[in-house]
C-alpha cells in the first residue's frame, strides 16, 4: 500500500441509498489509512447517515439544490475545500459537478469511475463494473491505492437515545411484546419503483390477521399522505409514527423488527446495515444493477416483463402505461415471502 495521504475527501452528493452504500468505503478508507484526516462531503438531507460514525473526522454539507444553489455558492465551496488542502479525493458519485469540485479545489489526486461524465478531470480512473454490487464497485475505487479489504459491511449508528425513544414509542403505541414486528417502507423517490397501495395494504392486513404480527408503516414526513392512504383501506390498522421520526429513530424502530418489506430504495440498505432480513420488490429496475440487498438471507420479488428495465433509476410514469412489472406482483406471494421470516 502507498504512503498514507494526510487528508482525504470522499464526495458523495447523491440520494440517500447511494450514501448508505458508501459507508463500507468510508470504513475501508479508515482501516487502510488509520492516521489520515477523513472528510465526507454530502447534501444536508443525507447527513444523518454519518452521524455517530467514528471513521470520519469531518462532515462538509453542500445544499446544492437549496441554500447553496448557483455558481456563486459553488465557487465559495471550492474556495473552502481548497483551503482544507486535501491530498486525495475519492468520488463514488459519477457527477460532473463533483469532478469539477475536486479539480477546481486543486486536490492533487482524484480517483473516480471511468464512466463518470467528469472522468477527464480525474488523475486515476477505475473501471465501472456493471456486474458488481454497488458496495463492491465503491470499494474498487481503492485499487489504485493498493488498499486491502477487511471486514467490510454497511454501517449506521443510531445512538442510545434513539433506541430508548423507539422502546418508549412502541410501549405508548400499545405494541404487544409477545408479537413479532414487521416494518414496511412503501415509498420511493421514483413512482415506477413503488409497488401498489392496495398490495401493501393487503400484505399488512394479512400480517396482522393471519401471522399475528404487529406492523410498522414507515417513511419520511413527505410520505405521510401515502402511509395514511394505505392505512385508510385497512380494517386492522398499522402503527404509523408520522412526524415523530428521523432517519436514526426509524433505524431504531427497524432494529426491533423481525423482517422489513420495501421497494428498491434506501430502507433496503438501511435495514441490511442493522442485520435485518429484507423482502424487496423490484419493478422498473433490476437487482443486477448492483442495488440488491447485500449479502444472504434476503428475498427479491420481481416479474420478467418484456419492458424491464425502463431505466437505471426508474421513471415518473410507466412508459408502457400498463405498469405490469408491479401490478403482476401478487399480495399473496409477497405475504408468504415476508411471513417466512416471522
Amino acid at each position: 500500500m502507498e504512503n498514507s495521504p494526510r487528508k482525504i475527501l470522499i464526495i458523495q452528493t447523491a440520494f440517500l441509498g447511494d450514501v448508505v452504500l458508501t459507508t463500507p468505503l468510508v470504513k475501508a478508507v479508515r482501516e487502510n489509512f488509520p492516521q489520515s484526516f477523513i472528510s465526507v462531503l454530502l447534501i444536508p438531507q443525507t447527513s444523518e447517515v454519518f452521524k455517530n460514525n467514528a471513521h470520519i473526522n469531518q462532515l462538509i454539507l453542500y445544499d446544492k439544490k437549496g441554500k447553496q444553489k448557483g455558481i456563486g455558492n459553488f465557487l465559495k465551496l471550492v474556495d473552502f475545500v481548497r483551503k482544507e488542502e486535501f491530498d486525495l479525493a475519492i468520488l463514488p458519485h459519477r457527477s460532473l459537478h463533483s469532478a469539477f469540485l475536486a479539480y477546481l479545489s486543486k486536490i492533487p489526486r482524484r480517483i473516480g469511475f471511468h464512466s463518470a461524465s467528469g472522468s477527464f478531470l480525474y488523475t486515476d480512473e477505475v473501471t465501472y463494473r456493471t456486474n458488481l454490487h454497488e458496495i463492491d464497485r465503491n470499494l474498487s475505487l481503492l485499487s489504485p491505492l493498493g488498499c486491502s479489504r477487511r471486514n467490510i459491511k454497511l454501517q449506521l449508528f443510531p445512538a442510545e437515545e434513539d433506541f430508548a425513544w423507539a422502546d418508549e414509542f412502541l410501549n405508548q403505541s400499545g405494541v404487544d411484546k409477545n408479537k413479532k414486528l414487521a416494518a414496511i417502507f412503501p415509498s420511493s423517490a421514483w413512482a415506477t419503483k413503488r409497488w401498489t397501495i392496495e398490495g401493501f395494504a393487503d400484505v399488512a392486513e394479512r400480517l396482522i390477521q393471519e401471522a399475528n404480527a404487529e406492523v410498522l408503516l414507515l417513511g419520511s414526513n413527505k410520505d405521510e399522505k401515502l402511509l395514511l392512504k394505505i392505512s385508510s383501506i385497512m380494517r386492522e390498522k398499522p402503527i404509523i409514527p408520522i412526524g415523530k421520526t428521523n432517519l436514526l429513530r426509524s433505524l431504531a424502530l427497524v432494529s426491533k423488527c423481525s423482517v422489513v418489506l420495501s421497494n428498491d430504495s434506501a430502507p433496503v440498505h438501511m435495514s441490511v446495515a442493522l442485520g435485518k432480513p429484507v423482502v424487496v420488490i423490484f419493478g422498473s429496475t433490476l437487482p443486477e444493477f448492483g442495488f440488491a440487498p447485500y449479502g444472504e438471507h434476503h428475498t427479491i420479488i420481481q416479474k420478467n416483463i418484456y419492458c424491464r428495465p425502463c431505466g437505471i433509476h426508474g421513471k415518473k410514469v410507466c412508459p408502457e402505461i400498463h405498469f405490469k412489472c408491479m401490478k403482476d406482483i401478487s399480495p399473496d406471494e409477497t405475504f408468504q415471502a415476508v411471513k417466512k421470516y416471522l
